[in-house]
């Protein structure tokens, strides 16, 4: 397992941005690229047109990229430097945890270092975003969330053998990858270099999980045991059959939260 760690360039960052940046965009996805930049007025934002929106945007972020160009590249340097101490612990935990040899199949994933605060990853390409103002360890600690991403759909796609592209937002595919990150991280190899676990450090996933009740109980809850008890490809089979069953809990609870 290899991950390289690169300055993608402010074209590419800009592009990104503008993803989150939608009409349709809930503000859990859009403020926060307001609260790391003040020198993006929100409200102007908001009422401009898109085509006008993405032009302020894009001018002020390519400004902030000039300021912001050599601190990107140090940052890339230095979180490589980081993997490289802990990447023999991910490979040997992941390895375990969905029973792959990820030592072989996971040495082509790039991480490219952004000014956007919201880090995409992009499975079928094998590449995410991490934000530069992480530290080594958050930089480490948030791509092994990512990295889970990556070996959770290999052997999902192996098992159901159905498309990559059924697994991005707002999928219930995609919701389920991100509750299960939790469980995964849990393994000591993983939770002791995640600077956000255990949920008081953070969390290593998105918080509107924490207290999401499902048939009464909490379903994080559910889902990790579940995930103890059962070999990976029952545990996928199962969990994703119990959340089409309470699809419609999930959806309000996510919306409600989202909002």
């Amino acid at each position: 397992m290899e991950v390289t760690f690169v300055n993608p360039g402010i074209d590419y960052m800009i592009e990104k941005i503008m993803a989150f940046q939608t009409e349709d965009e809930s503000a859990f996805w859009s403020e926060p690229l307001y609260h790391f930049y003040p020198q993006l007025d929100k409200d102007y934002a908001a009422s401009l047109s898109f085509p006008e929106r993405k032009e302020y945007i894009e001018r002020t972020m390519r400004a902030v990229y000039i300021d912001l160009e050599d601190t990107i590249n140090e940052k890339a340097a230095s979180y490589s430097r980081h993997w490289a101490v802990c990447k023999e612990q991910i490979t040997a935990a992941l390895s375990d945890a969905f029973s792959v040899d990820c030592a072989s199949l996971f040495n082509d994933i790039r991480c490219n270092v952004s000014l956007n605060p919201i880090e995409p990853r992009f499975l079928k390409e094998r590449y995410y975003d991490t934000f530069y103002l992480n530290s080594e360890r958050g930089a480490i600690g948030g791509g092994i969330h990512e990295i889970v991403h990556f070996v959770w759909f290999y052997v999902w796609n192996r098992l159901f053998e159905d498309n990559y592209d059924e697994y991005e937002r707002p999928s219930m595919k995609w919701i389920l990858s991100e509750m299960v990150v939790e469980s995964v991280m849990k393994d000591e190899r993983l939770s002791s270099i995640n600077p956000y676990f255990p949920r008081e450090h953070g969390g290593c996933i998105y918080p509107y999980f924490f207290d999401m009740v499902v048939d009464g109980e909490l379903i994080l809850d559910t889902l990790d045991s579940m995930y103890r008890s059962q070999s990976i490809e029952d545990f996928m089979r199962n969990s994703y059959t119990y959340c089409l069953e309470h699809e419609a809990e999930i959806r309000k609870h996510i919306y409600k939260s989202e909002q």
